[in-house]
């Protein structure tokens, strides 16, 4: 499907099917800021994280360590109560336990210690070079994709890959193309699925096509992608449900039929758990990317980009989603998606301390500070993908300047 972005090697934008920028005639806020309040904008949110990394320190390791072990407090639940799945209340709670314990290390953990946002502690364990994560995506080749590719070249038309993910119309400056009548339908299954969507989509398909990736190079990729993808298969699938059939061998007095009840429903909840996941996972990232809120960029407007051009294209290309404490930390903090944006090595537990300074620098500069509830955002989402699944579309009306 990436070929239908690749028609032929002109400019990058023009490879990915985008059309010149702002066709339906809005100003970016981007434009409205002169060389010297850019400047000035950088200067003060370039010291809200020198003040930050400053003050980090025992009760930032706390935090971090403790929601380690709050992940293998619940794994640790989940199995135990998997062992006795083939009682319905077991692996009702078994099954949760595991869903949330997926979420915890996935979202807070694993996407942010890849970051390197606790590269700082120097511990070992904890550090974004030899970090591994519970889903499908090889750490290397994720830490390309995302830190460098996405972080780097945020909302830039034919410069950022998950802008649509290679596969589907997000934007209406995008060229349609008929598959994209079935995106409404593919997202389902890219939900239910995200973290093999991910794996594949840190390939490059873009690359592969235009013969820009040697096929050694492909060839290491995908045996990373068959090594991670055996390993979590094995694990969820094969050993913990033959673990629980023992178990329930044992407690059985040697009943096969037990044994094999418990096999299939210890498998069963370990799908389950993945599948929520993967839902939940696919909904934050999409939440804090491409509702209606958001702008994206031509490659014409982000030349000779500054310090302070590169915090507002961060700004605009970034929503939050608003709750509390527990739905934050559920969320990886990626809730406060426009400051993980601005600073994406910044411990994620400093997001929502740094929030209100962030909202007033948008006040001051005249920006907008995109933020709204999950059902508001992701219901916006959903609306463009299903519109964009057709020919045509505008791109609507964008927020004024924050206002408290």
């Amino acid at each position: 499907m990436a070929t239908m972005q690749t028609e032929s090697r002109r400019t990058d934008a023009e490879a990915a099917g985008w059309q010149p920028a702002w066709a339906d005639g809005e100003e970016s806020p981007l434009a409205r800021l002169t060389a010297e309040q850019l400047e000035q904008l950088a200067q003060e949110l370039d010291a809200i994280h020198e003040e930050v990394y400053a003050d980090l320190g025992e009760r930032d390791a706390r935090y971090i360590r403790a929601t380690i072990a709050l992940h293998r407090r619940l794994v640790l639940a989940a199995r135990a109560l998997l062992l006795g799945s083939r009682y319905r209340p077991l692996w009702l709670a078994g099954t949760a336990s595991l869903s949330l314990a997926k979420i915890l290390e996935n979202m807070e953990i694993g996407h942010n210690v890849m970051h390197g946002q606790w590269d700082w502690m120097n511990d070992p364990d904890i550090n974004s070079q030899t970090w591994d994560w519970d889903t499908a995506s090889p750490a290397d080749a994720w830490r390309h994709s995302h830190n460098y590719e996405h972080h780097t070249f945020t909302n830039i038309r034919g410069k950022d890959r998950d802008l649509g993910y290679e596969i589907m119309r997000v934007d209406p400056q995008q060229r349609w193309h008929p598959v994209y009548l079935f995106q409404p339908l593919y997202n389902l299954l890219l939900m239910g699925f995200f973290e093999w969507g991910v794996a594949l989509h840190d390939l490059n398909f873009d690359a592969i096509h235009a013969g820009e990736k040697s096929k050694e190079q492909l060839r290491a990729e995908l045996k990373a992608i068959g090594a991670k993808a055996r390993g979590q298969i094995v694990k969820d699938y094969m050993a913990f449900p033959s673990l629980a059939a023992l178990a329930a061998l044992v407690t059985s007095r040697g009943s096969l039929a037990s044994a094999r009840t418990t096999f299939a429903t210890t498998l069963k909840a370990n799908f389950t758990a993945n599948i929520v996941r993967n839902v939940w996972a696919h909904s934050i990232i999409f939440c804090g990317h491409f509702p209606d809120q958001t702008y994206t960029f031509s490659e014409e407007e982000v030349a000779d980009e500054t310090r302070g051009g590169w915090y507002v294209r961060q700004l605009l290309g970034a929503a939050n989603i608003d709750g509390g404490p527990l739905f934050h930390l559920l969320a990886g903090n990626l809730s406060f998606q426009v400051e993980h944006h601005l600073y994406p090595d910044m411990p994620s537990s400093r997001y929502a301390e740094i929030a209100p300074r962030v909202r007033d620098v948008c006040r001051r500069y005249g920006l907008p500070y995109n933020t709204g509830p999950l059902h508001r955002q992701l219901g916006t989402v959903h609306r463009t993908i299903l519109r964009l699944a057709f020919p045509g579309g505008r791109a609507r009306r964008k927020p004024g300047a924050y206002r408290p």
